[in-house]
């Protein structure tokens, strides 16, 4: 089990003048503050190494109820302060794929160093790795809780070049002029729908751990960065919800499409029965075996009957195009 902890993960060690990634052999070896001027990024992938997270937990003398908390393997959003450390976790989407799934992920933030624990393998966060290692920008200047505020905005990086790319290929099967009431049609419309709630459920639990993140007072921790990640989160979701009401529009006009056809055909069926009733009608009088029916033994009775309702359905047709029925 230690083997594998150990394989899962990986630690960096930075400052303003150093960079160093490092690889341990043993558990006994993470330690976080050896030097007060580094800050460590644990990194680990798969939250089932409870041992390991014991034994960090206690050699390196952090508040034992984080024990409890990963022990938790489902959690709701939470932004917990304990001693001069925040417990931070979250659901995030994993958008690699076309299902969306989704995926745990905790942060344990003190002022000099940060410990990512992600459910699965595969992250947002190569571009910060990048910067750590090359020192771009100012993050080697800047404390763990700056480090937090990037790995956070990564995800809502991501989230947001995601819904656009998807929101382009959106647009081009369902754009006004290739609407059909078909099912393939309505069928491209609810799976899109079903997308955008999951990119909105999963906007708002981010904004949530945000938005906690802003109000927390705590030594040498600026939640000044985290205002930005709420301005960021709340444009997405109005964006969300500008294509959702976009989507139920079409739904609408399919439903509004699909009722006029409707109407069409009922409306051309009652004309042809309204002709046909009493020509019907005429027919079913003149077919009785009755002796006495006026015209029956006459020679020309059957071509007057013809016209008759001829005469009839040229009226019936005149009247309705006078109505402007068809």
């Amino acid at each position: 089990m230690e083997t594998d902890f150990l394989d899962n993960s990986s630690i960096i060690s930075y400052s303003a003048k150093n960079f160093e990634k490092k690889k341990y052999s043993a558990i006994s070896e993470i330690i976080f503050s050896e030097k007060a001027t580094d800050i460590k990024w644990l990194n680990t992938y798969g939250i089932q190494f409870q041992t390991a997270y014991r034994e960090i937990i206690h050699q390196n003398k952090l508040d034992d109820f984080l024990i409890k908390l990963l022990a938790d393997e489902e959690h709701p959003n939470k932004v917990i302060l304990l001693d001069n450390l925040l417990f931070v976790t979250t659901r995030v989407l994993i958008t690699e794929n076309n299902q969306l799934e989704s995926e745990q992920m905790v942060f344990v933030v003190s002022t000099d160093f940060l410990w990512s624990i992600q459910e699965k393998k595969g992250d947002y966060f190569n571009w910060i790795r990048e910067r750590l290692e090359t020192n771009k920008g100012i993050v080697r200047k800047k404390k763990a809780d700056y480090l937090l505020f990037l790995l956070l905005e990564s995800i809502i990086d991501n989230y947001q070049e995601t819904y656009l790319n998807n929101a382009a290929l959106s647009a081009d099967k369902l754009n006004a002029t290739s609407i059909k009431p078909t099912p393939e049609f309505t069928s491209l419309v609810e799976k899109r729908k079903q997308e955008l709630f999951n990119f909105k459920k999963a906007t708002i639990s981010l904004r949530d751990t945000v938005i906690k993140l802003e109000k927390i007072k705590i030594k040498d921790f600026n939640s000044m960065y985290f205002s930005e990640l709420k301005e960021q989160t709340n444009n997405l979701i109005t964006n969300i919800d500008f294509e959702l009401q976009e989507l139920e529009s079409k739904i609408n006009l399919i439903f509004s499409i699909q009722g006029h056809r409707l109407n069409e055909v009922m409306k051309t069926l009652t004309i042809l029965s309204v002709i046909f009733i009493p020509l019907t009608f005429l027919a079913g009088i003149y077919g009785m075996n009755f002796e006495n029916i006026p015209e029956l033994k006459s020679k020309y009775g059957y071509f007057i009957l013809l016209i008759v309702m001829a005469v009839i359905s040229v009226l019936s047709v005149w009247y309705f195009k006078r109505k402007k029925w068809f």
